[in-house]
């Protein structure tokens, strides 16, 4: 079983690296673009075995 796991930054939070991009993306003549944010993606192998709800459990704790 696999988990797929997506972590971005809080909206709060200052994405420089969101910003360059989407300056790159102006640059590139990309004028439709309001805002970029930037994260990571996760997959995760889970342990055979795992009922549904364990499976679950261990990727909310993983992600917290």
């Amino acid at each position: 079983m696999k988990a797929y796991v997506y972590v971005t930054l809080k909206t709060s939070v200052l994405d420089p690296q969101g910003q360059t991009i989407q300056n790159a993306l102006r640059k590139m003549r990309f004028s439709g673009i309001e805002g970029v944010r930037q994260g990571k993606y996760f997959v995760l192998a889970l342990a055979e075995g795992l009922t549904a709800g364990a499976a679950r459990a261990e990727v909310e704790r993983v992600a917290k």
